[in-house]
């Protein structure tokens, strides 16, 4: 099994090929196909790669889903004995991304 643990958004994720992961929102159109080398572990079988920060020749290709808002969080600030009380609301923008071929090219 081939998987890996990519730098994407600011965030780390767990991913392997024909995943579908929900990540914060990234430029790029629906069905768009992009490429990343930011792997920081990668896994193929029984060869194991840690990068340092990230794995060389590593590269992860993939493809845009859909872009779409969260469901609404709500922020509530309070303050014993003062009277004090905030609520607030937030929708994160997430985009879903679909892992197409997680590879590494051999060095020269």
């Amino acid at each position: 099994m081939k998987y890996a643990v990519l730098d994407i958004s600011g965030h780390q994720s767990f991913v392997s090929e024909n995943d579908t992961i929900t990540i914060d929102k990234i430029d790029g159109k629906p069905e768009e196909k992009l490429k990343t080398n930011k792997v920081l572990l990668m896994v193929d079988e029984d060869k194991v790669s840690v990068g340092t920060p990230y794995v060389k020749n590593a590269q992860v290709s993939y493809q845009i889903v859909k872009h779409y808002q969260g469901t609404k969080l709500k922020i509530f600030k309070y303050k014993a004995k003062s009277r004090y009380r905030k609520t607030m609301g937030f929708r994160p923008q997430l985009t879903d991304i679909k892992i197409i071929k997680i590879t590494l090219k051999k060095a020269k």
